[in-house]
C-alpha cells in the first residue's frame, strides 16, 4: 500500500520535485510512474518467494527420509530377533549341559549313599553319627533338587541384549509462532514414542514376554503407561486410513487384567446372572432334567415376548451403575439370530440343525458336523473380563453394533462326544489310548474322557486334513460375518486352549496350523469381502511357562506366521495381547459393526456349562454378554426357527 503526500516531494528514483506517494513498507516516496514500478518489483519478489516455497515442498515430498528411517527400524527389528533367537539357542544348550552335569553329580552322590546304606543295613551297623550324617546329606540333596546351584546365576541375570529405538522430534514452538491448537499440542506431546520388544512390557504378561524364544512383539503407542504387546500387518500406502487409525486407537487401550475375578472360577458372576434371570424373567432350574450330561435344564416363567416392549431392564439390577436395555431391544436382538451352515457337508440339513441346537447331536459324525455351522446374532457385552459392569443408557447405540459368532473348533481333549476328531486327525490314536473292547475307538476313563495309555507316544497328526478343515471353518465363519454386515472381526484362539491337545503333545502344531489357515483365507478371500475391513486377533498371553520349560504361546505363533513371509491381503490384521471384550466394545463405540468369536461346544447349546462355576471361555461369554437371552434355545424361540438357517 502507499500513502499520498499532500505536498510535493522528491521521487526516490527520478529525484524530481513532483506529487509523490510514500510506500507503507519501506516509507520511501515515489512518483506515480516509479511507484508502479516499485509495486511490480514487490509482486515479482512475492512470486519468487512463493516459487521457492513450492520448490521446497517438492523437495520435502521427494526426500524419502521416512523410507530410510523405516528401513532402519526394519533392520533393527530383524537383527534384534536374530540376536534373541541366537541367545535363546545358546541358553538352551547351556541349560542342557549344566542340567546334565548337575544330574550326573547328584546321581553319583545318591549311588554312593545307597551303597553305604545297603552295606550298613547288611552288617546291621546303625551308629547315630552315621544316621545324622545321612539325614543331613538327604536334606542337602533335597535343596539341590529344588534349586540347582550351578545354574542359579543364570536365573538371576537381568541383563538384556536388546537395545531400544527411540523416535524423537527436535521441533520446537518458537515464542513468536502462532499458538498451536489443543490437538496440535497433544500430537507434539506424544511425538516421542518408543518401539520396544516384548521383554520391556510392564503389563501382566511380562513374564511370558521375557521368554527369549518369543518374537519381538511391537507396540507403537503414544503412552507407555498403557503399553501392551500388539502388532499390525497388511498396511501400506493405499491402506484404509480409517482402519489404520482404529488399530492405533486400540493399541492405546489399557492392558488386560489377567488376574481379575474372571481369571478363575466365576462363582459371583454365575450367581449374578442367575439372580438377574430369576428376578427379571422368573428363571428356575428344572429338578432332575438335563440338556446334555452335566448341564441342568431350566425354564423362564416370563418369556421376553410376554413383557411390555417399552419396559426397561437393567443388568445386574436396577441401579445407576448398570447396563440398561429395553424389552424391545432384546426382542430385536433375538430376531437377528441366524445360522450359516456348509451345504457340502454330508447330513447337513435343517432337521439336523434344529436337533443339534437343542444339544441332541450324536457322538462322532454329528458332533464332527458342527464344525461347519456358524451361529450369529446381535449380542451386546455387559462387562469386560475384569467383571466390571459396563454402564449403558438406552440412548447409546453401540451395543447394537456387536455380533456374537458362535462356532465349534476341533477338539483334541479326547472326549466321547468328539471321538470323530481323534479318529480323523490323530493318525496314531491306537498307540495313545487304551482300546475299547466293544468298538474300534478309545476306551473311556469315565463317562466322558478317553483313557490314555501309561507310556504313550506323542500324537501324530494328519496335518493336511487338519489344515484343510481349519481353512474350511475359517472361510465359512468369515463369509457369514461378511453376509451379516460385519466390518471388523474380532477373533480369538478357537480350539487352541484345553482343546489343542497338550496332553498328547500336538498343541503347538495345532496353534501353528490355525495361524496358517486363517492367514490363507484372508489372503485368498480378502478381496471378495463386501463389508469386512479388518481382523483383530485377541490372543492374551497367559501361562506360557510350565515346569520350567519354555513353550510357545498362541500370540507368538500367530505373530511369527503373519510376519514371514510378509502378509499380503487387502484386509489388515492386528494381533493383540488383549481382552476380547475390551477390543470389541472399543470398536463398537467407534461406530463400526463388529463381531467377536465364541468358541462353542459341539453339543450346540449356547454357554453350555455356564452354571458350573468353573467356566471356560464359552461359559464366561454367557456370564458377560446377553448371549443367554439371544442364542440359547430355551430362551430365544428364533434359535429353533428353521427359516433362520442358511446354507452356503
Amino acid at each position: 500500500m502507499s500513502t499520498l503526500n499532500s505536498t510535493p516531494k522528491l521521487c526516490h528514483r527520478c529525484t524530481k520535485d513532483r506529487l509523490t506517494s510514500a510506500c507503507d513498507g519501506c516509507h520511501v516516496s515515489f512518483c506515480v510512474k516509479h511507484l508502479t514500478e516499485h509495486q511490480q518489483e514487490l509482486y515479482q519478489t512475492i512470486d519468487n518467494i512463493s516459487e521457492e516455497n513450492d520448490s521446497l515442498k517438492r523437495e520435502l515430498s521427494q526426500r524419502g527420509i521416512e523410507k530410510i528411517l523405516l528401513e532402519q527400524i526394519d533392520t533393527w527389528e530383524k537383527e534384534t530377533i536374530n540376536k534373541i533367537r541366537s541367545t535363546a539357542k545358546t541358553a538352551r544348550t547351556d541349560i542342557k549341559q549344566l542340567t546334565e552335569e548337575s544330574t550326573n553329580r547328584l546321581i553319583s552322590i545318591m549311588n554312593k549313599l545307597s551303597n553305604e546304606l545297603h552295606k550298613n543295613q547288611k552288617d546291621h551297623q546303625y551308629i547315630e553319627d552315621n544316621l545324622n550324617r545321612w539325614t543331613k546329606q538327604i536334606e542337602e540333596l533335597k535343596k539341590e533338587l529344588q534349586i540347582p546351584p550351578n545354574i542359579e546365576s543364570f536365573l538371576e541375570d537381568d541383563s538384556t541384549i536388546v537395545r531400544l529405538i527411540k523416535i524423537k522430534s527436535s521441533e520446537k514452538i518458537e515464542p513468536n509462532q502462532t499458538d498451536p491448537s489443543p490437538q496440535t499440542e497433544s500430537r507434539l506431546e506424544n511425538r516421542s514414542s518408543k518401539i520396544a520388544p516384548s521383554s520391556t512390557s510392564p503389563s501382566d504378561s511380562s513374564a511370558a514376554l521375557n521368554k527369549s524364544e518369543s518374537i519381538a512383539n511391537v507396540n507403537i503407542s503414544s503412552s507407555q503407561s498403557s503399553f501392551y504387546p500388539s502388532l499390525t500387518f497388511g498396511f501400506n500406502q493405499s491402506s484404509n486410513q480409517v482402519i489404520q487409525q482404529l488399530f492405533e486407537y486400540l493399541m492405546r487401550l489399557d492392558p488386560m487384567n489377567k488376574n481379575g475375578p474372571m481369571s478363575g472360577p466365576c462363582g459371583h458372576q454365575t450367581d449374578q446372572m442367575e439372580k438377574f434371570l430369576s428376578q427379571t424373567f422368573g428363571f428356575r432350574n428344572i429338578p432332575g432334567e438335563y440338556i446334555v450330561q452335566g448341564v441342568r435344564s431350566f425354564k423362564l416363567d416370563n418369556s421376553v415376548s410376554s413383557l411390555k416392549p417399552e419396559t426397561e431392564i437393567r443388568f445386574p439390577s436396577n441401579t445407576t451403575n448398570s447396563f440398561a436395555m429395553s424389552v424391545q431391544e432384546i426382542m430385536n436382538w433375538q430376531r437377528s439370530y441366524r445360522v450359516y451352515a456348509d451345504n457340502n457337508i454330508r447330513g447337513m440339513n435343517k432337521e439336523f440343525l434344529k436337533r443339534a441346537l437343542q444339544g441332541k447331536s450324536e457322538d462322532g459324525e454329528e458332533a464332527f458336523r458342527m464344525k461347519f455351522v456358524v451361529r450369529i446374532s446381535t449380542c451386546p457385552i455387559l462387562m469386560e473380563f475384569d467383571a466390571k459392569i459396563i454402564r449403558r443408557n438406552l440412548n447409546e447405540n453401540w451395543p447394537n453394533r456387536i455380533k456374537l459368532v458362535s462356532v465349534t473348533g476341533i477338539d483334541f481333549a479326547g472326549r466321547k462326544h468328539d471321538v470323530g476328531d481323534i479318529l480323523y486327525y490323530v493318525s496314531n490314536w491306537r498307540e495313545i489310548y487304551e482300546m475299547s473292547h466293544i468298538k474300534d475307538e478309545p476306551a473311556l476313563l469315565n463317562e466322558r474322557d478317553f483313557r490314555l495309555k501309561k507310556l504313550c507316544p506323542a500324537g501324530e497328526l494328519h496335518q493336511k486334513r487338519l489344515l484343510n478343515d481349519l481353512i474350511h471353518m475359517a472361510r465359512l465363519r468369515l463369509r457369514a460375518c461378511d453376509a451379516e454386515g460385519v466390518q471388523i472381526v474380532v477373533e480369538t484362539g478357537i480350539g487352541l486352549g484345553v482343546f489343542a491337545g497338550e496332553h498328547i503333545g500336538v498343541d503347538e502344531t495345532v496353534r501353528i496350523t490355525a495361524a496358517i489357515a486363517i492367514r490363507a483365507v484372508l489372503e485368498q478371500d480378502g478381496s471378495s469381502y463386501k463389508n469386512i475391513r479388518g481382523i483383530v486377533f485377541a490372543l492374551p498371553i497367559i501361562d506360557v511357562e510350565k515346569n520350567s520349560t519354555s513353550i510357545r504361546d498362541t500370540f507368538s505363533e500367530f505373530v511369527e506366521h503373519f510376519q514371514e513371509p510378509p502378509y499380503n491381503s487387502p484386509i489388515p490384521v492386528m494381533i493383540a495381547d488383549q481382552d476380547m471384550h475390551r477390543l470389541t466394545v472399543a470398536i463398537a463405540r467407534q461406530g463400526f459393526i463388529v463381531s467377536e468369536l465364541n468358541p462353542a461346544d459341539s453339543h450346540g447349546v449356547f454357554g453350555e456349562y455356564w452354571q458350573n462355576r468353573g467356566p471356560a471361555v464359552e461359559e464366561k461369554l454367557a456370564l458377560t454378554t446377553v448371549g443367554l437371552l439371544v442364542q440359547h434355545h430355551l430362551i430365544n424361540p428364533h434359535v429353533l426357527n428353521t427359516n433362520n438357517y442358511y446354507f452356503i
